[in-house]
């Protein structure tokens, strides 16, 4: 996204230049083709951010829907109780188990459906295992969502 702003960014400089040599034709025909390459880019540029806005929405959606089904989840086997955003508390934080699985490409899902081993505090698993019988229930949505939620706190 950024390349394609600062080549706006240039090409828009470079018509400008060619621009202020009027009376050139090689120069009036190169700012003639520079300023089809911006509308081009132009073009290009919205099309890519309406497509990251929707992705970025639906995430938000998918995100806001992990959070419902952690709050779901019976008192006792509430994420909350044990993971705060961005402190350890009993478990690792959110931002913690969210940069873990980013830079060891793990699967939250996998992990919730006890199909993966833990990769953030291995010792803590113990306490963490019980409340695996309450994800696995959940549907693959589900868990999909709040590994969406837990992935906003990167």
């Amino acid at each position: 996204m950024k390349k394609v702003f600062f080549a706006a960014l240039l090409l828009t400089g470079v018509a400008f230049t060619f621009t202020s040599c009027k009376g050139d034709k090689k120069a009036d025909k190169a700012a003639e083709t520079t300023k089809e390459v911006v509308k081009e880019v132009e073009e290009t540029t919205t099309k890519v951010v309406e497509e990251v806005k929707e992705v970025v929405a639906e995430l938000s959606a998918q995100a806001q829907k992990g959070l419902e089904v952690m709050d779901s989840f019976d008192a006792a086997n509430k994420c909350a109780a044990c993971h705060k955003a961005d402190a350890k508390f009993v478990g690792p934080s959110y931002k913690e188990i969210a940069a873990k699985y980013k830079a060891e490409k793990g699967n939250i899902v996998k992990f919730l459906k006890e199909q993966a081993d833990p990769i953030v505090d291995p010792p803590q698993f113990a306490i963490m295992k019980a409340n695996l019988a309450e994800t696995k229930k959940r549907s693959g949505d589900d868990l999909a969502a709040i590994a969406a939620y837990i992935r906003t706190f990167e």
